[in-house]
């Protein structure tokens, strides 16, 4: 879990191989204003959950790896240097290593993360 921002980022693995998901049951007992969980691996990926109150996260980057937004319910605005794109319920959107960014959730949010496993959700320093 992040200690210098108000995020609860869990990078354990919360369910294994032929485990079933239940995202909604998972999301539901969500308390945190901006909580992220690793759900499961996939080869050198991981498939991580994001649920949000209204808010922000702050701009980072990712040096090595892609980071995949695919939003569930709500909207999610994904801010870049130079535009900022706006994703609704079943609408994703890849941000290439390298590229400085920040998420912003007008209202809850639910999203999925695909990710190369070594992905740090804060960015690199």
């Amino acid at each position: 879990m992040s200690k210098t921002r108000d995020y609860s980022i869990n990078l354990d693995n919360k369910f294994g191989m032929l485990q079933r998901i239940d995202v909604p049951g998972l999301a539901s007992q969500v308390k945190d204003k901006w909580f992220n969980q690793t759900l499961t691996q996939v080869n050198d990926c991981v498939v991580r959950l994001g649920v949000f109150e209204p808010g922000d996260f702050h701009w980072h980057k990712h040096d090595v790896e892609d980071e995949f937004f695919f939003v569930l319910e709500g909207s999610l605005h994904i801010d870049l240097e130079h535009e900022s794109v706006t994703l609704f319920a079943f609408q994703g959107f890849t941000v290439p290593k390298g590229v400085m960014h920040r998420t912003r959730a007008p209202e809850r949010t639910m999203i999925l993360m695909m990710e190369g496993a070594g992905v740090v959700p804060t960015g690199d320093e």
